[in-house]
């Protein structure tokens, strides 16, 4: 799942159970703790590193979506594809389509 909370930015920092919240139920910047004597990251280094990791989960995600795109047919093609397929009793469109999918799995 995409990162969402800075937590999850604060587990690539250390190894190890170096941090937790002053406040479980309210986990913000402001509750962070240390808890083996290391420094604490500020804010904005943790705003940045939940962002870098959001921004390489989305191009890593996104990928295979940018590559089925070029890959497919245009709509008109994919209709006519379909056409000839009723036409014809032929099933060359799904498999075109399954070919795309196959060759750009998802993640």
């Amino acid at each position: 799942m995409r990162p969402t909370h800075i937590e999850r930015y604060l587990i690539t920092v250390r190894d190890g159970q170096w941090f937790g919240w002053s406040d479980s139920k309210n986990k913000i910047y402001a509750n962070l703790i240390v808890h083996d004597g290391g420094s604490k990251p500020s804010e904005a280094d943790c705003t940045n590193g939940l962002k870098a990791l959001q921004d390489a989960w989305d191009l890593e995600n996104d990928s295979y979506k940018s590559k089925r795109r070029a890959a497919f047919d245009s709509i008109q093609e994919q209709l006519d594809q379909l056409y000839w397929d009723k036409k014809n009793g032929t099933n060359k469109w799904v498999e075109a389509i399954d070919k795309v999918k196959s060759d750009n799995p998802k993640p």
